[in-house]
């Protein structure tokens, strides 16, 4: 435990470290595009933040190779560098498109030539242990199309929840932290060697993501862009094909008693069928209905809009900030529930405890639904947004505010704070101070999403 917390120490530092450089980078080489209609900030913010991630996960899996102990990963198993291999490759498709903007479909089949580089290099799935049926194992056709179409899922998942400063880098983190606790449980607990590639995946990809998060908070100061987001997802896809396809259910020797406890006792090799499924469930959802969304309208799979399920909660009322708070409470809570189940699935307590979490969370996500308005009486005692007397007066002087026509300011010396200079943001890079109207920032934008 002690190697795998220094790795992930090690990859974070890295990440965090160069993470400023690389946005100085950023700035000088131009890949800060334009505010677009879709987009949620509103200053031009530099990307290609996925440089330092990946730098943070060339320098973990370094230092990992030099342990005594996570050596033998490296000896035992030509996974990292599978691994490796793959996440370069999709790194360098990512930086050409967070500068050059490439073709989605371009972009589609580097990801399936990065995944068929992992598989190339041993990186694939060989069994599935099926409810009901037992161990399969896959030919080498059926094991490579499984193993693309996962990668593949995971990588575009990943990509479609980026919009909101903090939001996939915190999620990823979040099921990272899971998968660690699960992978690192049947590693030490069942001293099955096959499961230490993935709980090393894992640690890493945990430090890539914590080192990038404090630049990336809101206000962002730089985004991952699809260099970090395609390589996270990439990282992630490897962690569970590793875990799910690698490790043999007949070497936990859970088949003994009988039949009620061997159900009870086979649950943590039938999670991993689930687990790599609960870790993405919000990102694959909304890669879901994104994808039926826009076939339904007649558009392209990959057209971009603005009605993801980020999107939706601030049009529900959220703020930035709540919004991505309650992503990673839905994230924390399918992922380490799964995890729980595993450990103890005939626990009704476990069961119940989900369910009034996910009530918790139903009741959080609806909150800007039901404002409470304070009794005339209590009215001086709470803040004003519950007093109707405010309330009325705010919905009256609402439509004369949208309507009032923008005076250019006459001080031609005096720049706004958080005024571009040159095409370069301000102080902060992210967002600007004031309201702007979302007619007047659609009408600046040339494209919408």
């Amino acid at each position: 435990m002690r190697e795998y917390l220094l790795t992930l120490l090690i990859t974070a530092a890295v990440t965090y470290l160069l993470t400023g450089p690389v946005r100085k980078f950023a700035i000088v080489a131009g890949a800060m595009p334009e505010v677009r209609a879709r987009d949620v900030h509103r200053e031009p913010t530099p990307r290609l933040g996925g440089i330092a991630m990946f730098a943070g996960l060339c320098a973990g899996l370094l230092v990992a190779d030099h342990l005594t102990n996570l050596n033998e990963v490296f000896e035992k198993s030509n996974e990292p560098r599978a691994l490796l291999s793959g996440a370069a490759l999709i790194w360098l498709i990512g930086v050409l498109d967070d500068k050059f903007e490439i073709d989605a479909l371009i972009k589609l089949g580097g990801q399936m030539i990065a995944a068929g580089v992992m598989v190339m290099q041993g990186l694939t799935i060989l069994w599935l242990p099926v409810p009901g049926v037992g161990t399969v194992a896959l030919t080498q056709w059926q094991g490579t199309l499984l193993t693309v179409a996962l990668v593949v899922i995971t990588i575009n998942a990943v990509n479609f929840v980026d919009g909101l400063d903090g939001l996939a880098s915190g999620m990823v983190c979040i099921a990272a932290a899971a998968f660690f606790m699960y992978t690192y449980r049947i590693w030490y607990s069942y001293g099955i060697e096959a499961a230490a590639p993935a709980t090393l995946f894992a640690a890493v990809l945990m430090g890539m993501c914590l080192g990038f998060l404090p630049h990336n908070m809101h206000p962002a100061r730089i985004f991952m862009g699809d260099s970090g987001s395609m390589l996270i997802g990439l990282v992630l896809a490897a962690g569970a094909i590793s875990v799910t396809g690698q490790v043999d259910p007949d070497v936990m020797k859970l088949f003994a008693g009988s039949e009620r406890n061997t159900v009870h006792q086979m649950v943590p090799v039938y999670i991993p069928l689930l687990m790599p499924l609960t870790i993405i469930a919000i990102p694959a959802a909304d890669f879901f209905f994104a994808v039926v969304r826009r076939t339904w309208r007649g558009q392209s799979p990959f057209a971009a809009d603005r009605g993801h399920l980020h999107h939706r909660l601030l049009e529900i009322g959220h703020s930035h900030s709540r919004a991505v708070l309650i992503m990673y409470f839905w994230s924390a809570l399918i992922g380490f529930g799964a995890l729980a189940y595993s450990v103890n699935s005939a626990s009704m307590w476990i069961v119940l405890g989900i369910v009034f979490l996910s009530f918790i969370g139903l009741v959080l996500l609806l909150l800007p639904r039901f404002t409470p308005r304070a009794p005339r009486w209590a009215e001086q005692f709470v803040p004003p947004r519950y007093r109707r007397r405010r309330a009325a007066a705010a919905r009256q002087a609402a439509p004369a505010a949208v309507y009032q026509p923008v005076c250019p300011v006459k001080d031609e010396h005096r720049a706004p704070v958080g005024a571009a200079v040159n095409g370069v943001s301000g102080a902060n890079g992210s967002t600007a101070i004031g309201h702007r109207s979302g007619l007047l920032d659609r009408d600046r934008t040339g494209t919408s999403r």
